[in-house]
């Protein structure tokens, strides 16, 4: 097992590896919306999302990858309600790309996060 780290997204804030890569798949740990110097992006649920991607986007190309290797993606979110919002900024990130995807509404999240998401993909 390979871990994968990058300063362009947030250390972990626990005792887990941004990612790890076994064999040619990369398991992403969920990112929420942590700036990079660990800061909180406070304010509506597009914004968050965003800064989740950004961070996704960032571990993938620390491990050689984009976002075309995804091939399975998982949200958490405090509020389902939000959830044709999410799925905007998910979709303008993946373009015409469509891995597959879980999404589940979570009593609570770090930090008090709205959105979570993690990635596996596929070298």
């Amino acid at each position: 097992m390979n871990q994968i780290t990058t300063s362009q997204a947030p250390a972990a804030i626990g005792p887990y590896a941004q990612a790890v890569q076994i064999g040619d798949f990369v398991f992403t740990s969920g990112q929420i919306p942590l700036r990079p110097d660990g800061t909180l992006v406070e304010g509506d649920v597009r914004a968050q999302t965003e800064q989740v991607l950004k961070n996704l986007d960032a571990v993938l190309q620390a491990a050689g990858l984009r976002k075309e290797n995804v091939v399975k993606a998982t949200i958490f979110m405090t509020d389902l309600g939000q959830f044709q919002t999410v799925n905007e900024v998910y979709a303008e990130y993946l373009g015409a790309h469509r891995p597959a995807r879980s999404t589940v509404q979570v009593a609570a999240l770090p930090r008090g996060a709205q959105v979570e998401i993690e990635f596996i993909a596929h070298k």
